[in-house]
């Protein structure tokens, strides 16, 4: 086992490439970013969770110096997002989620055209613009125009495209949104091999809680604009402690249920007809609450018990289940 002292050099030798203090943003009356903290270290895969709306792209937009911050400051592979924005970018590569890319040219010409904007040299720009072709799986289709592509062929040429000058930051701004299961697979497949083969460190956004936690090594939860957890999927969500027992019940019983189940655990945000708590003792404890609800009159008509998920933990920070989360809760 590691002594202090070890841990403490690993942790000063881990390099922050990604930095920001105080980060805020508005919008007129509007908060989108409320003065958020982060740090993401090199060779890291950094996933920042939350609905739509709690201001995940708003904050990649400034690191990735699309958007000036109105508060606070931001640094990026060692540069301020503001007074040197030019660095920034020559550092970076992103893939927002509402880029435009022009249908009407090949794929092949879409790397090409971005190979000169980065000032690649022209071999040099065929050669990576041909493996980046492969690599993504579009080698069969790069000389189709782009209007032709699939939702997941789309989302991947712009994978590659913000490849082509090699960044050792890759800003994917919630990637597999609308994608299919087959598609979002081979997305998460290609982000890992970025990572493990190249130490590429990328920061994600996403609204799915299976995303974050394949992913992502660290998850800071975002609501609201502000940042209400951060630590590893396994230490977030050891943190809820007991697991969820969910039950659905005949709403007019709702409030007798609730009654019963407050002698077991913590009560948990659920879905209408559905009461859910954090059950202290887990399953051992699954048949003496269906005893007690039955010696009350509530007939349960279907229960479940979940380990501790990511959406336990949003839930628990927020008082509500993550919007558009894959959960039995949706």
């Amino acid at each position: 086992m590691p002594s202090r002292a070890q841990a403490l050099i690993r942790k000063i030798d881990m390099k922050s490439v990604v930095e920001a203090n105080g980060l805020r943003r508005t919008f007129g009356d509007l908060v989108a970013v409320d003065g958020i903290d982060l740090s993401v270290s090199e060779g890291e895969v950094f996933g920042f969770l939350g609905p739509n709306g709690a201001g995940k792209s708003t904050a990649v937009r400034m690191l990735t110096t699309l958007l000036r911050p109105t508060d606070g400051q931001a640094f990026v592979g060692g540069y301020n997002v503001v007074s040197q924005a030019s660095e920034v970018r020559k550092v970076i590569g992103v893939a927002l989620q509402d880029a435009a890319i022009d249908p009407l040219m090949t794929g092949r010409e879409l790397l090409k055209l971005q190979a000169v904007l980065h000032g690649i040299p022209r071999q040099s720009a065929r050669d990576r613009g041909e493996e980046l072709l492969e690599r993504v799986g579009l080698s069969a289709a790069a000389d189709r125009r782009v209007g032709t592509y699939s939702g997941g062929m789309r989302r991947r040429l712009d994978l590659a495209l913000s490849l082509i000058h090699e960044p050792k930051i890759l800003f994917l701004d919630e990637p597999t949104t609308g994608l299919d299961p087959t598609s979002r697979t081979a997305l998460w497949e290609e982000v890992r091999r970025l990572n493990t083969e190249f130490g590429t460190t990328v920061f994600l956004t996403t609204q799915y809680l299976e995303e974050a936690d394949e992913l992502a090594g660290r998850i800071a939860i975002i609501d609201y604009g502000k940042i209400v957890r951060e630590g590893s999927p396994a230490d977030l969500k050891a943190s809820i402690g007991a697991p969820t027992l969910r039950i659905d019940i005949d709403p007019q019983n709702l409030d007798k249920a609730q009654s019963v189940l407050s002698e077991f655990g913590i009560d948990r945000p659920a879905r209408d007809g559905r009461v859910a708590i954090g059950l202290d003792g887990g399953v051992a404890k699954v048949a003496e609450v269906v005893n007690a609800l039955e010696k009350q009159g509530v007939e349960v008509l279907h229960l479940e018990l979940d380990a501790p998920s990511l959406d336990d933990v949003f839930a628990e920070a927020t008082g509500r289940r993550l919007e558009g989360a894959e959960t039995p809760d949706e």
